[in-house]
C-alpha cells in the first residue's frame, strides 16, 4: 500500500512515500520509520524493498528525497549535510501526522551516507526512538582520505580549494563525474552502475562543493548523544568504499544501549542484494521489534 505524497523542509516540497502495512486496521496507530537514502541515492533506488520488509513486520514507513533530489524541489544535486537531516526532520514531523502513525514512536533508518545522516539526526532530535545505520562513516574527513592515495588526497583538496574560492565570486561549484569525488572500489562501481541504470533520477554528475560538505560532516562527534536510546550499525566486512573500520569508530564512540554487526566478506553495494540483503534486513527488524514493537 504504496501512497505518494509531499510536505516541506525549510520551505522547500520534498517528494515522499507512505508505505502502510496491509493488516493496518482502520483507526489503528503503529509504529513508523523514516528511510534515507544515501550519498547519490534517490528513494526509489533500493529503499522500497526495506520498506516492503518494514511493513511486513507491521511498521507504516516514509521514503522521501532530500531538496534537489528525484522529484523535489531545491538546488539540484547537492549534498547539504546539514540540510539533509533539517529534511529528515520534517520527515518525522510529516509521518507523525499521519493518522496511521504513532507519533511517540517513530525511528529512523539510514543507508551509506544515509547512515551518517541518521545518526546526527537521532544525536539532535529526541523524538527519535530507534536506529539503524547501514555501511555508514563517522567522520567525512578520515573516509574521503582513507579511500585516496597521499596525491590523490593532496588534489582533492586543491581542487575543493579553487572551487570554493569560485563559489564566493560566482555563487556556482562545477559539476564533475560522480567518480570523481564518490571514489569507487571496482566491485562498487559495477553494482551501482547497473542498478542506476534503470532510474531516471539517478545523477551521473555532482558539484565539488560536496568536498567541502563531506569535510565538515562528523556524525561520531555527537553519536554518544543519542543514549540512552538505541543504535544499531551494520558493516560490510569487504566494503571498500566505506571500510568497516569507519563504522567502528562510529560504535567505538556511542554509548549504550548500542550493537555493531559486521557482515562478512560483503561489499557495500552487496547489502541492497541477496544474500546480504536478507541479513541486513534480519537484523534491522530484530532491532526495531525489541527496541520500538510496531503495535
Amino acid at each position: 500500500m504504496r501512497q505518494p505524497i509531499s510536505f516541506h523542509s525549510e520551505g522547500v516540497k520534498l517528494d515522499g512515500d507512505l508505505f502502510l502495512p496491509d493488516d493496518l486496521k482502520p483507526g489503528e496507530k503503529r509504529a513508523g520509520v523514516v528511510l534515507c537514502h544515501g550519498y547519490t541515492g534517490v528513494k526509489d533506488l533500493y529503499l522500497p524493498d526495506n520498506a516492503a520488509e518494514l511493513n511486513r513486520i507491521g511498521y507504516v514507513v516514509l521514503t522521501f528525497d532530500y531538496k534537489g533530489w528525484g522529484k523535489s524541489e531545491g538546488s539540484r544535486s547537492r549534498l547539504a549535510p546539514f540540510s539533509r537531516v533539517a529534511d529528515v526532520q520534517a520527515a518525522i514531523t510529516f509521518l507523525g501526522l499521519q493518522p496511521q502513525c504513532d507519533k511517540s514512536r517513530i525511528g529512523i533508518y539510514g543507508t551509506s551516507y544515509g547512515c551518517a545522516t541518521v545518526v546526527f539526526t537521532a544525536a539532535i532530535d529526541e523524538r527519535v526512538k530507534c536506529t539503524v545505520g547501514v555501511v555508514g562513516m563517522g567522520h567525512g574527513g578520515r573516509w574521503m582520505r582513507s579511500v585516496r592515495r597521499p596525491d590523490e588526497w593532496v588534489d582533492l583538496l586543491e581542487r575543493s580549494e579553487k572551487d570554493r574560492e569560485a563559489r564566493v565570486l560566482t555563487g556556482q561549484s562545477e559539476f564533475v563525474a560522480r567518480e570523481e569525488i564518490l571514489l569507487p572500489d571496482r566491485q562498487s562501481a559495477g553494482l551501482a552502475a547497473k542498478a542506476r541504470a534503470g532510474n531516471p533520477n539517478a545523477v551521473g554528475k555532482i558539484p565539488l562543493e560536496y568536498i567541502d560538505e563531506t569535510l565538515s560532516f562528523h556524525p561520531e562527534w555527537v553519536v554518544d548523544k543519542i543514549s540512552p536510546r538505541p543504535l544499531l550499525l551494520i558493516a560490510g566486512g569487504d566494503d571498500r568504499l566505506v571500510p568497516p573500520e569507519d563504522c567502528r569508530s562510529l560504535f567505538d564512540k556511542a554509548l549504550e544501549p548500542k550493537k555493531l554487526v559486521v557482515l562478512p566478506g560483503v561489499g557495500h553495494y552487496e547489502v541492497y542484494l541477496k544474500p546480504a540483503f536478507d541479513d541486513v534486513m534480519r537484523e534491522t527488524n530484530a532491532w526495531f521489534r525489541q527496541h520500538m514493537p510496531a503495535r
